[in-house]
């Protein structure tokens, strides 16, 4: 296993706080997974709106925390280092169970198609164990 904390993380992708939405990457292997983790507290700054009466996590966000989590899959190889990997397309995205706060987010993406700069990523985040989104992410490499 090889494990990547928040500082080895921004050696890989460009994303900053309040953007970067993975706290840690616990495992992967360049160019084929990356799966991470993304603690939900209350202190994210999204709940103070989404909603305050009930604090949920939005959609766009998990699929996003999915999203970097295969960029690091992804520009971990050597021939994509210090590039940016940007959204291609979403599709075949499902929503199963609502995030909030106390949760703990596992993300796995895996590469399922490349050719060159494009490709696909299979992505599911879960929480114990409990699928909360599915999605084909697709990206390009710039």
């Amino acid at each position: 296993m090889k494990h990547l904390g928040i500082e080895e993380i921004k050696k890989i992708i460009p994303h900053r706080h309040p953007f970067l939405l993975v706290d840690y990457i616990e495992d992967y292997e360049p160019g084929e997974y990356a799966v991470g983790y993304k603690c939900v507290t209350y202190r994210e700054d999204f709940f103070a709106g989404h909603f305050p009466q009930e604090p949920v996590m939005p959609g766009v966000l998990i699929v996003e925390a999915l999203a970097q989590v295969g960029a690091v899959a992804i520009l971990a190889e050597e021939e994509f280092q210090g590039k940016t990997a940007y959204f291609g397309g979403i599709k075949n995205c499902k929503f199963r169970r609502k995030i909030v706060p106390g949760d703990k987010i596992r993300l796995e993406t895996r590469i399922i198609k490349r050719k060159g700069p494009l490709g696909v990523g299979e992505a599911i985040a879960s929480v114990d164990g409990e699928m909360a989104v599915k999605a084909e992410l697709s990206f390009m490499i710039g």
